[in-house]
């Protein structure tokens, strides 16, 4: 996204060809949908800074910019070298509180560009302006400040803004960074924000008094680790305790975290065969619930109605694995439990559209997510497993991380990950992906899935080996040509 003049913008009097030129100047790839006040408010303001400043190259601004994934909005954006001047429009009275917050939350995130930020607010309404101090407080201002601050500014930086705002400053996983999760260093987009609010108000006003058992799913990267421990936190406030309890692999961060929130329990239960909840708990967290058993679920289902208390469970959607790879796919048990409140997380918010697009197209080819290419898919074909640890040594020491086992294909993320792909898979007539009995493979049905999952613990990069397999090979070769 590109600046964009807003003495320019505002000259412009039909609707149609306001958001016309805003996005033929800014190179936006939608229309913006500007309503009447925001117009009059940015011409007022337009109107203030021109007659004072006379100079019509100063009013260049990034106009409308949303932060990607995240959905944090920014009506007035300029950023140099060492400033970022950020100036809010309101149209109507509201109270000093609402405007310090936004113009707080606006610093914090823009606190990751590591520059002095000059925070504003214009009220057209009333045609007042205010400022947040450096020590955080609200205070009004005069023009000639914001003058002074929008003069100070040279060699603005003018085009690709997204630069600044990568996703991995703000969407963290608890498992990878759990010392920016303690420290609350995170933010949640606004697709979970809205699940968290809902899921919330359940619990606080239970329908007729029954604490109904709530959950959501979606692909891995939607960031459902994230909220599931977030509302963990919430509701472990005061002197209410709760429990977490996780169907994956217990990494060390996991214990970590155990140790450092007092309130919250954690449970490892992958390999347990009762639920370890005791009483006391305000609320039952599950995570990775996918991987739960039928009996275990039962037995949960059991503790939600015997002690009226209330879970929510976090899950994986597998739906675009072959459902002969998940005959025991929990997750279709849990969406079909009576009453069961369910959500879908929907944005990958912590890998690229590029690779969940191919994994999806691996997983089957037939599908309707193929792209035009993969650029960051490498793909190698070794003849026996002698070749592909050549090449996978070589991998390893240029930073990807090889799963090849369950502990890893669960919960972390990692920037760059390599996996083999060997001769028990290969595709059904539907396109799925399947796997199938060797001598060197036992594990069949869930090979599949630890691929699935494996692949997806992937941010930025992958590699897949293929050992002596042509058939799969050209299928993944045809996928990586856009083809």
């Amino acid at each position: 996204m590109k600046t964009i003049n807003i003495y320019a913008l505002t000259r412009i009097e039909k609707p149609a060809d306001l958001t016309r030129y805003d996005r033929q100047m800014s190179g936006r790839n939608h229309f913006l949908k500007i309503k009447d006040w925001e117009i009059r408010g940015l011409k007022a303001l337009t109107t203030h800074l021109y007659d004072m400043t006379g100079d019509f190259s100063c009013l260049n601004f990034y106009y409308s910019f949303t932060i990607p994934k995240l959905g944090k909005e920014f009506d007035l954006l300029r950023i140099n070298r060492d400033t970022i001047i950020n100036i809010e429009l309101k149209s109507h009275s509201i109270s000093d509180e609402r405007i310090k917050y936004q113009l707080q939350l606006n610093r914090n995130y823009l606190a990751s560009l590591n520059r002095s930020i000059r925070s504003y607010t214009y009220l057209s309404n009333e045609d007042r302006l205010f400022r947040l101090s450096n020590s955080g407080n609200l205070i009004e201002a005069d023009w000639d400040t914001l003058c002074r601050d929008i003069l100070g500014q040279d060699d603005c930086i003018e085009e690709n803004i997204e630069q600044f705002f990568k996703e991995e400053k703000y969407l963290i996983s608890p498992l990878t960074d759990p010392e920016r999760f303690l420290k609350g260093n995170y933010f949640l987009t606004s697709q979970q924000k809205d699940i968290k609010k809902q899921i919330l108000t359940n619990i606080r006003n239970p329908h007729k008094g029954i604490m109904q058992m709530q959950g959501f799913m979606g692909l891995p990267g939607t960031g459902k680790t994230l909220l599931l421990y977030d509302i963990a936190m919430e509701l472990s406030s005061g002197s209410r305790r709760v429990c977490v309890l996780h169907f994956g692999s217990f990494p060390d961060e996991m214990r970590m975290l155990d140790s450092r929130l007092k309130r919250v329990d954690f449970y490892a239960c992958a390999e347990l065969y009762r639920l370890p909840v005791p009483e006391g708990y305000s609320c039952i967290f599950v995570d990775e619930g996918h991987r739960m058993s039928k009996e275990l679920l039962d037995e949960l289902i059991s503790v939600n109605q015997e002690r009226k208390i209330p879970v929510i469970i976090s899950y994986d959607y597998e739906a675009i694995i072959s459902p002969y790879e998940r005959p025991d796919d929990t997750g279709e048990l849990i969406d079909s439990l009576p009453d069961f409140i369910r959500y879908r997380l929907t944005n990958r918010i912590r890998m690229n559209s590029e690779l969940s697009s191919y994994i999806c197209c691996v997983m089957n080819y037939k599908g309707t997510h193929r792209m035009k290419a993969y650029p960051s898919v490498s793909l190698y074909y070794a003849n026996d497993t002698e070749e592909a640890d050549i090449i996978l040594n070589d991998c390893t020491k240029n930073g990807y991380i090889h799963i090849s086992d369950n502990s890893l294909a669960t919960c972390r993320e990692f920037t760059r990950v390599v996996m083999t792909i060997d001769s028990a898979f290969y595709y059904d007539e539907d396109g799925f992906l399947r796997s199938s009995d060797t001598p060197e493979n036992k594990n069949t049905g869930h090979n599949v899935r630890r691929l699935f999952h494996g692949l997806n613990r992937a941010q930025s990069a992958l590699s897949i080996i293929v050992i002596n397999n042509p058939d799969v090979f050209d299928v993944l070769l045809t996928i990586a040509q856009g083809h």
